[in-house]
Parts: structure tokens; sequence; C-alpha cells
């Protein structure tokens, strides 16, 4: 990370060039879900051919308890659901979901802090595809042959709730928060026992990275949003300590793969919100 890589994300046009291409084709991974939970009707009715489901809630999560709704999954546990997907370890990866890209954004963190180095995110999502007219297959998932892939945890950066609070309260770090701003505010909880937010938290909405048609803005676009919530791009020693929460681990991983378009890197609070009430911390209320 730390520099401006804008292929992180993939478009429509050219995931279709890559799945006609003499060189291997991408490992496609479907990971749609929704607050609700995960998708797999959908994917049974309509996906992109050859992708692979994986399902979040089930696979890219461990037990819901005291670190939160969404824990990081043991990474033996992983390993079995991206050898199953059919990864080895020098794999290239495209993950998709419904559109707005936040199941995708845990797909490819989780797969970079596997140790994989090759893995985008299909901008737009399943939505995207369809609007540019891409094939879709139907039915249950293929079988396909195991992959080798070795989990290697550690590659990507984690912040745990200790420090979560110290980059809250330090006024040289930031710690961002991607829920939307009612429930940021407090003013409704649909799934936490107390509304409200981790005291000194800034509220960055993951809407605010997209555009009308639910694709990323521009990197420098992306840019001036991070800068409206006290995040610069420029050297890292110039910019502090920032770290990326939201509800439960998952929306975070939106605004983490956006700082990695523009060169600035995000550690990741994964129990964010839910683990920090459960706990009994301090939650504060308004903007």
């Amino acid at each position: 990370m730390g520099r401006v890589s804008p292929s992180w994300l993939m478009s429509a046009r050219e995931l279709t060039g890559q799945m006609h291409s003499s060189v291997a084709a991408p490992v496609i991974l479907d990971v749609r879900w929704t607050l609700a939970g995960s998708d797999p009707q959908g994917y049974a009715d309509a996906h992109i051919p050859a992708a692979a489901f994986v399902d979040l809630d089930r696979e890219l999560a461990g037990q819901p308890g005291e670190r939160g709704r969404h824990p990081l999954p043991d990474p033996l546990d992983l390993q079995i659901a991206w050898r199953a997907a059919g990864i080895d370890d020098d794999s290239s990866v495209v993950v998709y979901d419904g559109g707005p890209g936040l199941a995708a954004a845990r797909a490819w963190w989780l797969l970079r802090w596997s140790g994989l180095t090759q893995v985008r995110v299909l901008d737009g999502g399943f939505a995207a595809w369809t609007a540019a007219g891409g094939p879709v297959a139907s039915g249950p998932p293929a079988v396909r042959a195991p992959g080798s892939m070795t989990v290697r945890p550690g590659g990507m950066p984690v912040v745990g709730i200790d420090e979560a609070a110290e980059l809250a309260a330090d006024p040289s770090g930031v710690l961002l928060d991607a829920r939307a701003a009612p429930r940021f505010r407090g003013e409704v909880e649909p799934l936490d026992p107390v509304a409200g937010h981790i005291p000194g938290s800034i509220n960055l909405p993951a809407g605010d990275l997209l555009d009308a048609d639910g694709l990323f803005r521009p990197p420098a676009e992306l840019a001036a949003v991070f800068g409206d919530h006290a995040l610069r791009t420029g050297p890292a020693d110039a910019r502090g300590r920032a770290a990326a929460s939201c509800g439960s681990g998952i929306t975070a991983c939106q605004l983490v793969l956006a700082g990695a378009v523009i060169g600035l890197d995000l550690a990741l609070y994964p129990g964010s919100y839910s683990q920090w009430c459960a706990a009994g911390r301090p939650v504060a209320v308004g903007p």
C-alpha cells in the first residue's frame, strides 16, 4: 500500500477481456450480502459465469460474540474457504457483490490479509456487470478443483479495541466510522444494543465514496472526500495513524479499499462498534 493504485478496482469491460484472454483467467468470487445476511439465492438466480459463491456470514467471519458481530475468521477456516473456491497462492482473484461493494471489499481485505497480492474488486459489482451486458449463468455452484492456497495472516494492518480508543482520543490519529450518518449520530440502531458511536471517531459514510451509478468516484474526488474528514495523502510519516471502523468490520473495508486506491493506508478495526458497545465502553451520540 502507500501508493496510488486504481488497479485495486476492475471494470466490467476489463473483466470480460480477462475471461476471454489466452492467459489464465482470474478466480471470480461472488460474495453478495446485505445487512440481512448472505445471498446464495441471488447467486443461484444469476451470477457471472465460473464465479464461486462465498458466504460472508459463514466463511468470511467468525462466530459473533464478544469480538463483535463479524469478527475475523480463524485462519484455518478461511484457508478452507479459499481452497474450496479454487484459489492457489499465485492466483489472481476478482471479487464482486450486488453493487455497493461492501461485501466485496471485505473479501478483498481478507484475501490480502491472507497473503494474496493479486486481488481486485469489480467496480459496481453485479449491477455494473449486467448493465454492461455481461453474460450470466444460473444454478448452483459448479464442482471445481480445490486450490492449494496457504493463509498467512497479517498482510493487512489491524487495530484492537484499546488501540481504536487511543486513535479516537489522539489529536494526531483518526478513527473513521463508515456507517450511515443516522446510525453514527445515534438516531437509529437496527443491529446493536446501544445507539451511538465511539467517542472521538469521525463519520465518513461509505456511500460518500460512490457516484450516482454505484461506482467508486475518481481518485481525485476520493482524495477530497478523505481530506474533508481529516485525512490527506502524502508521506506516511506526515499523515499520522488512521483506522476504519463501522458496525461490525464489513463496511469499514470499503474505506480501506478506497484509501488504497489513492495511496492512503488505513488499518481496520475488525470488532468495530459492535465489539465496542458489547464491551460496555462509553458511547457518544450526535455529530
